[in-house]
């Protein structure tokens, strides 16, 4: 019976990677159907052709030919998701958060627009096994440190190296706007936070160097590593992610922007934007705003304002999406689809809280025209669940897809769990 359970593994393994590389079409049948966009289809069929989804129909409408399709899935009763996003991340750039040299997220110096995530992305990394059967696919792997901390790019979380992983390279620039307080903490009382008197020099120091950037970019002067990293995001072809959270800061930033003529800044944080949510929305300036899993930053916050944040910005019409960034947040990037499912008990709908880890993020990294949503041309990056995926009780991955190839759901964790089971059992 053993040797009969080894070889059915065997044979369901090299079925699914003989499909995965050869099979032409696929079609995923009658799962429900979460687009990603806000919209649901309840019986769905979802087909396959290479990397691309060729068709999405209703199936108690759709009039299906079964000979058009090489392989056919049954998934009724179980639910279908785009592949969902961790945008501000640092996985793959580390490992073990306690152990230095695994980490490889910051580099030295004050501004570094020219370093690159991209290059130092370790596409084996084992945190990134427990990430994908969560169903978080696509991350934006980002560099940390100094005021400005160089460029982050877009990546498939399965893939033989960084350069198969990228889906976008060097997608922006990554701005840690000056605080406009000092103190604090996790560790101390709020009380102790005061105003920070250098804000306003240290403003004044991060507009001079946009200054000379954009003159750089108007210019043929002698090669500079810095500024000629910054040249697109003048001319718009890179986002400004701006990392702030205070009020006075993300006023300043629609200045900032208004007067540099910054094309596509986006603020990563945005805790207080729910307060100037009208004027963000006037200025186009959309928000990857930090999950509700986190304690309120002032001592006169409701406690539960953190969870409340989406529903906030959705309310209001602003542009946001969902990120996990804080303390051990490489490993708790498994976490995004619970995020998001925080955010729909404290006022979100079930499609809303899913377009926050899809679509909206897609739309906000610029990659919605070929991702972020279960439609016709749009890369086959999904997942299946057997309960709902925004739920830590039912997320139970079935079945997984990125850029129209089957993934593995395994990982160390896993295979420990199947390993020690078989040993007790056994005994």
């Amino acid at each position: 019976m053993k040797t009969l359970n080894i070889l059915s593994a065997f044979i369901l393994t090299f079925c699914v990677g003989f499909i995965a590389y050869t099979q032409d079409r696929v079609l995923l049948s009658k799962a429900k159907v979460h687009i990603g966009n806000g919209k649901v289809i309840n019986q769905g069929y979802v087909g396959i052709q290479g990397e691309e989804i060729i068709l999405v129909e209703n199936a108690l409408t759709y009039n299906l030919d079964k000979s058009k399709w090489d392989t056919i899935i049954d998934l009724r009763g179980q639910e279908l998701y785009p592949g969902f996003f961790a945008p501000n991340s640092n996985i793959g750039l580390t490992e073990v958060d306690a152990v230095r040299a695994t980490r490889d997220f910051r580099e030295i110096g004050t501004y570094n627009p020219h370093v690159r995530s991209l290059i130092a992305f370790n596409a084996e990394s084992e945190i990134s096994t427990t990430v994908k059967t969560n169903g978080v696919l696509y991350a934006q792997v980002t560099p940390q440190g100094g005021v400005i901390s160089g460029s982050s790019s877009i990546m498939k979380l399965e893939a033989w190296n960084w350069e198969d992983a990228a889906v976008k390279t060097d997608d922006g620039i990554h701005l840690h706007w000056p605080s406009t307080t000092k103190g604090g903490g996790w560790w101390a009382e709020p009380a102790t936070r005061k105003s920070n008197e250098n804000y306003s020099n240290q403003l004044k120091d991060l507009r001079e160097f946009f200054e000379a950037a954009l003159a750089y970019s108007k210019a043929n002067d002698k090669f500079d590593a810095r500024f000629e990293a910054m040249r697109e995001v003048f001319t718009g072809e890179k986002r400004l992610y701006i990392h702030a959270n205070q009020l006075r800061a993300l006023l300043d930033i629609i200045d900032f922007k208004r007067e540099l003529k910054i094309n596509y800044p986006v603020i990563v944080g945005g805790y207080d934007a729910y307060k100037v949510a009208d004027q963000l929305k006037d200025a186009e300036i959309p928000i990857i705003i930090k999950g509700g899993h986190t304690l309120p930053e002032n001592e006169d916050d409701p406690v539960d304002l953190p969870c409340r944040l989406p529903a906030l910005l959705q309310n209001a019409g602003v542009l946001y999406c969902i990120q996990n960034s804080g303390r051990m947040e490489t490993m708790n990037t498994r976490n995004i689809p619970f995020l998001a499912g925080t955010a729909m008990a404290y006022g979100l709908t079930e499609e809303e809280a899913i377009s926050a880890v899809t679509l909206n993020t897609a739309k906000i990294l610029g990659v919605d025209k070929f991702t972020g949503s279960i439609e016709v041309g749009k890369k086959a990056t999904l997942f299946v669940s057997t309960g709902n995926a925004l739920d830590m009780r039912t997320n139970n991955l079935t079945l997984g897809m990125i850029h129209g190839k089957f993934i593995s759901l395994t990982n160390l964790q896993t295979d420990l769990y199947h390993k020690y089971k078989e040993k007790y059992e056994a005994e």
